[in-house]
């Protein structure tokens, strides 16, 4: 599969053997050394790399030029991402305060709770629209909302870092709680589990998650801020700390997103698979049904997520308190 999503400037590669190289200004794809595909740079700000693909170094030091990232997914089941950026931000200051911030515990107060507070009120937000169509379902997913508006009053009171990241930790145990009541006995989703993903939902939750923090990545390159320093997320060797700040509040569009697949039956079980130790993983052809209909949802959260980037660099440099961005949840939009 070779998808370019016009739309959002995003060209999807998933077919192996793919060979890209950088010719006058453009992206050119091969196959059996025959050109398949020509793609102008000046439409594309990110590539997606799923297969194994052939890439030229010119290419790569041309699309880093023209500011395309690019995000390469490693291993059968995609469990390592590397990334490439475009060029950074020149001014140098955002990066600087940014450092110096990490011991102003008053600050990184403010900016845990606004994180938290977003992601709870996001999560709440998408319980209670399931409440609107799945009224079989009222007891858990009202239990599940009781827990998250009494983290959300407890929030403002709390300036420790290690008690707030403990309430987002107590919301996310409660919304799966629930969640997990939305999607059929044939989805197999008793829990959320990550490494490696043990059914089709926890599959889809963790690529769509990845997806996102690529994006999130982007965004701190883009405003001039380091991915890797982040106060909800300490820094560890690794992560992109900041890139899971950021990332933190729009998660409960993906999980909408996810419900949404299963409910409409864009995604099915026979979409899946099971590779030696058991993980499961999307298929060729299930895969090309998720980066299509995920991709509008992304392009959505990008916006948001260099709105607070940018937002977060201003704030740095001392003319504002934190970030904005709470009309997003204020409206109830957290389907995709």
């Amino acid at each position: 599969m070779i998808r370019l999503q016009a739309t959002m400037s995003t060209l999807y590669i998933d077919r192996q053997g793919t060979e890209l190289q950088w010719r006058e200004g453009a992206i050119e794809l091969r196959l059996a050394e025959q050109p398949v595909r020509r793609v102008p740079g000046a439409l594309l700000e990110r590539v997606v790399l799923r297969s194994d693909t052939i890439v030229h170094s010119t290419a790569l030091a041309a699309m880093t030029d023209a500011g395309i990232a690019v995000v390469a997914f490693g291993g059968r089941g995609g469990q390592r991402v590397a990334h490439l950026l475009g060029v950074h931000a020149r001014d140098c200051r955002a990066r600087i305060a940014q450092c110096q911030r990490l011991t102003d515990t008053e600050w990184i107060g403010l900016w845990c709770r606004t994180i938290v507070r977003r992601r709870l009120r996001g999560q709440y937000l998408l319980l209670d629209q399931a409440m609107q169509t799945r009224s079989d379902l009222r007891k858990p997913l009202h239990d599940a909302r009781g827990t998250l508006e009494r983290l959300l009053e407890r929030l403002p009171k709390i300036e420790n870092r290690d008690q707030i990241r403990g309430l987002e930790g107590a919301g996310a145990a409660a919304f799966f709680r629930a969640y997990i009541h939305l999607f059929p006995d044939g989805a197999q989703f008793s829990a959320r589990r990550r490494r490696p993903p043990p059914d089709p939902v926890n599959a889809c939750l963790s690529l769509g998650y990845t997806l996102l923090h690529s994006r999130a990545v982007q965004s701190c390159w883009t405003v001039g801020l380091d991915p890797m320093v982040g106060y909800l997320h300490l820094p560890i060797a690794g992560r992109a700390s900041l890139a899971c700040d950021l990332a933190e509040p729009w998660r409960a569009r993906i999980e909408a997103w996810v419900w949404r697949c299963w409910q409409e039956r864009v995604l099915r079980p026979e979409h899946f698979g099971r590779d030696g130790a058991g993980a499961c993983l999307l298929g060729k052809a299930g895969r090309e049904r998720f980066y299509a209909d995920i991709h509008p949802v992304l392009g959505r959260c990008q916006k948001g997520l260099t709105r607070s980037a940018r937002q977060l660099a201003i704030a740095l440099a001392g003319r504002a308190a934190g970030i904005d961005g709470d009309a997003d949840w204020e409206a109830g939009e957290v389907a995709p």
